[in-house]
């Protein structure tokens, strides 16, 4: 049992259940309080142990269900309507028209398996299919490919070679026996079938979604179809979560800088030189600020969604976030993101501002007019656009005079560097005023672009 209780944690993991160590501790000794007796008791206590919040509920208790339920053994409709034909009239449901079929003096000479689906005890195969499932390593099962060698090995695990030997040897001896067993292996099959597709649920889960995941982070983001938003969202949030774990708790050491040798050495001269205080070198960091100015004309507007949802999940790593978004003209969009869910506050912003014909000269002419104040010499800028303004004027003195106000000047560009240039791009003349310059077409750029940010105010 206490192996069934790690594949289980191992299934919550791949569900999207955070577990660790601990807490699958907590919860193995709750149940060895509670027991295993009563179902909705046991289910519950996981629920208490494990999950935190009401997604991860949801998510353990399909788990749970689907985990331990068993796939009821399958049997052939012909056969079935046999026994329900012998039931009604009162015959006896365990003889054919040789008089000992089901069994008599014939079906004791066929094996263990045939003589188990004869029986047609539903628990002794089921528990049969469990064990031979333990010694074909199911819970290794990780992609839908699989799905047949796992079908093989748990069916030879049971035996069927044999039952195919009593299939071919009754075939002549009784052919009544023969058909039976044949329905009986047709009924296994599909019994086995379902067990594998349940681990299948259950223990590919997680390999499943790390490779959607991995197609996902490596696709354009303006070439994602509606029907992935969701996933793509749910993806840039999970980028957001492990970059504020990586940077939002810096390490002891870098609090309190490094070990000052000389100073130290001075502090104990009454000691004889035993380093009775220590004495650090601190090292200044700039309080981090961010301003971020998101191109969401129709051109990159998807990736606008997707670049906006994640600077503003990053608030535990940098306090200080002011974003804006332009297309014709620029508005300051910081409130609408923290007071509101993503998806309305991506509607309310493309409704105000959204889907026009990009104009960056007059988008920048209005930052300098009204917000040329949030820059600091501590501020980080983030321009992401595709640079293309329309064959307008691209007022590249702004971009040049806020470079020179801030301590950095990023900018993200989701077309490719091959087009840069042509057409109504700009990005050649914005270049020349940036600190840093990166292509970020796809949600692995935009992770590292922005890692890459947040990691110098570490």
């Amino acid at each position: 049992m206490r192996e069934n209780l790690h594949r289980f944690f191992r299934a919550a993991r791949g569900a999207g259940v955070r577990v660790s160590p601990a807490e699958s501790i907590d919860a193995m000794r709750a149940v060895a309080q509670v027991g295993f007796a009563d179902r909705d008791i046991l289910r519950d206590t996981f629920l208490l142990t494990l999950a935190k919040t009401q997604d991860e509920k949801r998510a353990l208790g399909e788990c749970f269900d689907l985990f331990f339920s068993q796939p009821e053994p399958q049997q052939e409709s012909a056969e079935q309507d046999k026994i329900d034909d012998g039931s009604e009239s009162g015959a006896n449901p365990s003889a054919d028209e040789h008089g000992d079929a089901s069994g008599g003096a014939a079906s004791e000479n066929v094996g263990p398996l045939a003589q188990m689906l004869l029986s047609q005890d539903r628990s002794a195969i089921s528990s049969a299919i469990a064990n031979a499932s333990g010694a074909a390593s199911l819970p290794d099962i990780r992609y839908f490919t699989q799905r047949g060698i796992f079908q093989t090995r748990i069916l030879d695990a049971m035996g069927i070679q044999r039952l195919r030997d009593d299939i071919d040897e009754q075939t002549t001896r009784n052919p009544a026996l023969a058909e039976r067993l044949q329905e009986a292996l047709n009924g296994l099959r599909g019994t086995v079938r379902d067990a594998v597709s349940q681990a299948l649920l259950l223990y590919g889960r997680e390999e499943a979604e790390n490779l959607r995941n991995e197609i996902l982070r490596n696709a354009p983001l303006a070439r994602i179809e509606p029907r992935q938003f969701e996933q793509m969202r749910a993806l840039i949030r999970q980028i957001a979560r492990r970059l504020r774990e990586r940077y939002s708790k810096p390490r002891k050491r870098q609090r309190r800088g490094h070990l000052d040798v000389r100073r130290t050495l001075r502090r104990n001269a009454a000691w004889g030189g035993v380093p009775f205080l220590t004495a650090w070198k601190r090292k200044h960091r700039d309080r981090p600020k961010i301003v971020a100015l998101c191109d969401v004309s129709g051109s990159v507007a998807r990736v606008s969604d997707f670049f906006l949802l994640l600077i503003h999940s990053l608030h535990e790593v940098v306090d200080d976030v002011r974003s804006f978004a332009f297309s014709g003209h620029l508005i300051e969009v910081s409130d609408i993101l923290e007071s509101k869910s993503p998806e309305e506050a991506m509607k309310e912003i493309m409704s105000k501002v959204g889907f026009g014909s990009s104009d960056y000269g007059n988008s920048f002419a209005d930052f300098e007019d009204n917000w040329m104040s949030a820059i600091t010499p501590q501020t980080t800028v983030i321009v992401l656009g595709d640079a293309r303004s329309n064959n307008l004027d691209p007022r590249g003195d702004i971009l040049r005079r806020i470079g020179e106000r801030s301590k950095r000047l990023v900018w993200l560009n989701p077309e490719g560097r091959m087009v840069w240039g042509f057409g109504d791009s700009e990005m050649p003349r914005y270049a020349t005023f940036c600190s840093v310059v990166r292509q970020c077409a796809t949600a692995r750029q935009l992770e590292r672009a922005v890692s890459d940010i947040v990691a110098t105010y570490q």
